[in-house]
C-alpha cells in the first residue's frame, strides 16, 4: 500500500451522478468513520466544482485520513486530491473512461491512482476482461473486483447496471462490501473488524454482518503489470492558473439539430441502445424524443444511433413502439462508439448475430410490415415531421416544428 510521508491517505469514489450519490455518500462517509474507531482523523466531502451533477454524469467523492489533525489539515491544503490511493468505482462501465461535465475530456479510470496503489471496482467480471477497457499505466497497481452482493437470498442480475443505486436505491450490501475492500488492501487505513463493526450497527443484522465477512474473504487482488491494459488514446489537458484564466468568457449555444462536437456525452452511458433496423416502422418516435438528439435518419428512412453523443437514458426505448425494436444492452460488450447502422449495411445476418447475442428477439414476423411503412423524412429535401395538430399554433397560424430538426 502507497504511503506518503505525512501519513495520510486518499480515497475517491467515482459514481453515477445523482443515481449513486447516497451509495457514494456511504462508502466516502465510511472510510472515515471506519478510520476514527480506530483513533485516526478524517473527513468525506464531493467534488468541489461548478459543474452540475447531472443523470448518469461521472462524479466523485473523495475520504482524506490521517493519523492526526495536522497531516489531515496539511493533506487537504488542496480543494481535491490530485492522487489517490484507493479509487472505488460502483459502476464497472466507468472503467472505459470518465468525464465529469465538460472538465478535461474522457480520462481514464484509474488516473489518480498513485504506483502500488488500489482500484476497486464493483462488477460481475474477472480482471482480466476489465482491463480491456482501464488504460495501461507506467507502473504497477492493484485491482480488486468487489463482487455481486447477496441480501435476502438474491444475487443482483448478470450483466446488472450496478449493484446498487442506479434507476433504484437498492440497500444490497454494496456499500458495505466496498468497505470491506478497503479494508483488505489498506488495514492501516481502517481494519474489516471496523468495517464489521459498522455493518452491526446500522443493520442490527448478523446475517449482513456475515455476509460482508464472506464477501471480504473471498476478494483476490490482482496485480496489474506496468503496461498491462488497454492502450486507448484519452484526450491531454492543462489545467490554467488563475492569473491565466480569462475574466469572462462566451459559451457559443449549439444550433438546434447540431451537437457540441467537444462534449462526447458517452461516458455517462451504463448501458447503450440497440437498433433493429429490419423491424423499425419510421415512426421518428426514437428521433422527436431523444433528449441529446443522438439519432439520425438512415438513406431507408430508419434510424441509427451517434453513440458518442448518447448518454443511455433508454428514453427511445420507452417510446418505441415496436416490441425490442430498441433494446439497452452493457455498455462495456463494446470497445468504441463506431456506427453500427454500417455493419448492418454490409452484413445484415452478421448485425442480426449481434442482437441475438445480446438475447435480443429479432421478430421476423414483424419485418414485412415495416419494409411496407413509408418513411417519414424525405431523405433527399430534409424535410422534417412537424408537430401534431393539437400542438399550439406558431405565429404565422401553421403547426410548430419539434425540437431537433432544422430552424
Amino acid at each position: 500500500m502507497h504511503q506518503t510521508s505525512s501519513a495520510s491517505w486518499s480515497v475517491e469514489v467515482v459514481y453515477r451522478g445523482i443515481f449513486q450519490k447516497r451509495l457514494a455518500n456511504r462508502i466516502s462517509r465510511g472510510v472515515v468513520l471506519g478510520a476514527r474507531r480506530e483513533g485516526k482523523v478524517g473527513t468525506a466531502f464531493a467534488r468541489y466544482g461548478d459543474s452540475p451533477e447531472r443523470n448518469g454524469i461521472p462524479s466523485k467523492n473523495f475520504a482524506v485520513v490521517a493519523t492526526d489533525e495536522v497531516q489531515l489539515e496539511s493533506s487537504l491544503a488542496r480543494y481535491e486530491p490530485e492522487s489517490v490511493d484507493i479509487s472505488i468505482v460502483v459502476d464497472d462501465t466507468m472503467c472505459k473512461g470518465v468525464e465529469s461535465w465538460a472538465w478535461y475530456g474522457v480520462q481514464p479510470i484509474n488516473k489518480l491512482v498513485v504506483p502500488g496503489g488500489f482500484l476497486l471496482v464493483t462488477s460481475d467480471k474477472q480482471p482480466e476482461e476489465l482491463l480491456k477497457a482501464i488504460k495501461t499505466k507506467p507502473y504497477d497497481y492493484t485491482l480488486i473486483v468487489v463482487p455481486s452482493p447477496v441480501h435476502a437470498g438474491v444475487f443482483a442480475p448478470e450483466g446488472s447496471a450496478s449493484f446498487a443505486g442506479l434507476w433504484v436505491d437498492n440497500d444490497d450490501n454494496t456499500d458495505y462490501n466496498c468497505l470491506a475492500a478497503v479494508a483488505r488492501v489498506a488495514p492501516q487505513v481502517m481494519s474489516i473488524d471496523s468495517v464489521l463493526a459498522i455493518v452491526r450497527e446500522r443493520t442490527h443484522d448478523d446475517a449482513r454482518v456475515d455476509m460482508v465477512k464472506a464477501t471480504y474473504d473471498q476478494l483476490q487482488p490482482y496485480t496489474v503489470k506496468a503496461g498491462e491494459g488497454s492502450s486507448v488514446s484519452f484526450e491531454e489537458y492543462r489545467k490554467p492558473g488563475w492569473m491565466q484564466m480569462r475574466e469572462g468568457i462566451i459559451v457559443e449555444a449549439q444550433q438546434v439539430g447540431t451537437r457540441n462536437p467537444l462534449y462526447k456525452k458517452w461516458s455517462t452511458r451504463t448501458r447503450r441502445p440497440l437498433v433493429n433496423f429490419d423491424t423499425c416502422i419510421k415512426c421518428t418516435q426514437c428521433w422527436l424524443q431523444c433528449p441529446d438528439e443522438c439519432f439520425e435518419v438512415t438513406p431507408e428512412g430508419t434510424y441509427e444511433v451517434i453513440y458518442e453523443a448518447c448518454i443511455g437514458c433508454s428514453v427511445c426505448e420507452e417510446v418505441c413502439p415496436v416490441p425490442d425494436c430498441i433494446a439497452m444492452v452493457n455498455e462495456l460488450e463494446f470497445d468504441d462508439n463506431d456506427s453500427l447502422y454500417t455493419l448492418y449495411k454490409q452484413d445484415p445476418e452478421a448485425y442480426r448475430q449481434l442482437l441475438q447475442k445480446h438475447n435480443i428477439p429479432l421478430h421476423p414476423e414483424l419485418i414485412e410490415k415495416a419494409k411496407k411503412t413509408p418513411a417519414v423524412h424525405d431523405v433527399q429535401e430534409r424535410k422534417w415531421p412537424v408537430a401534431p395538430t393539437s400542438e399550439p399554433a406558431s405565429a404565422a397560424g401553421g403547426p410548430v416544428p419539434l425540437a431537433g430538426g432544422e430552424e
